[in-house]
């Protein structure tokens, strides 16, 4: 699918929950594709991004930089979007820019509630962002989207830490223009605390429309600290999990090279 949707040159890509979403910027044109996710995504991935990058004749080395989705998500489905952008950002000299997955999401919701006309673009926004952990457990993150204001830009604030836990210890925000958005009402109905929900995820449209602001700020890194983000019984990468990383990488920019 091609539309119009942010500027800049940027490559992005979500695998942490059951799709793999990908999308290539270039200027104000967008490519994007959704994938089934999974185990599956760390073999299609790299085909996928191949031949996007063929369909907008845009040479990897060409891009800004290569977004990623990098947790809280499934872990399986985290190593291989970290491996991917590790491979194709070293094999193109590029950098990356790796973003919270519940920051994707709040920006999803908040452009689904512009779409529909919930929300209007003077004003400010607060997210509640909700994602399956699976094992009766929810992934969540407060954030509020600040309306421009004079000389001062729009733009997001962390409310809080990302947190995981029971649905019905979730901490609830306070702010205007409250929403409940994610994918774990299907899976927890009524445990969760009630509020106005959207449906969301973190998809590759919504990395694309941060990028720009996460590049201004400096978030971009070199490739080698493509690194998943874990919030449940993870402080550190295991030797086993590091080796793992290293030959996803390494087949990736092998695939890009061939």
């Amino acid at each position: 699918m091609k539309a119009a949707l942010t500027a800049g040159r940027w490559l992005a890509f979500d695998t942490s929950t059951d799709v793999l979403s990908l999308g290539l910027a270039c200027g104000d044109q967008v490519w994007t594709q959704n994938l089934p996710g999974g185990a599956q995504a760390s073999s299609t991935l790299i085909p996928a991004v191949l031949a996007m990058l063929a369909e907008a004749q845009m040479p990897l080395a060409s891009l800004d930089a290569i977004v990623f989705g990098r947790g809280p998500g499934s872990f399986t489905g985290l190593r291989a979007a970290c491996a991917v952008a590790q491979g194709l950002a070293f094999g193109a000299d590029l950098p990356v820019l790796p973003v919270d997955t519940l920051l994707a999401v709040a920006e999803e919701a908040r452009f689904v509630w512009l779409q529909s006309g919930h929300l209007q673009p003077s004003e400010d926004l607060t997210v509640l962002a909700l994602l399956d952990a699976r094992m009766d457990e929810v992934y969540s993150a407060s954030y509020g989207w600040r309306a421009a204001v004079d000389a001062t830009p729009a733009g997001w604030q962390a409310l809080g830490p990302l947190q995981v836990g029971a649905p019905e210890k979730i901490r609830v925000p306070e702010g205007p223009n409250l929403c409940w958005a994610g994918n774990a009402f299907a899976a927890y109905g009524q445990r969760l605390p009630l509020g106005p929900r959207c449906p969301a995820l973190p998809t590759a449209q919504a990395l694309l429309r941060l990028a720009p602001a996460l590049w201004a700020q400096g978030l971009a890194v070199p490739a080698e600290q493509a690194m998943p983000l874990y919030i449940r019984d993870k402080v550190a990468h295991t030797t086993a999990e590091r080796e793992v990383l290293k030959a996803q990488a390494a087949l990736a920019k092998a695939s890009l090279l061939a």
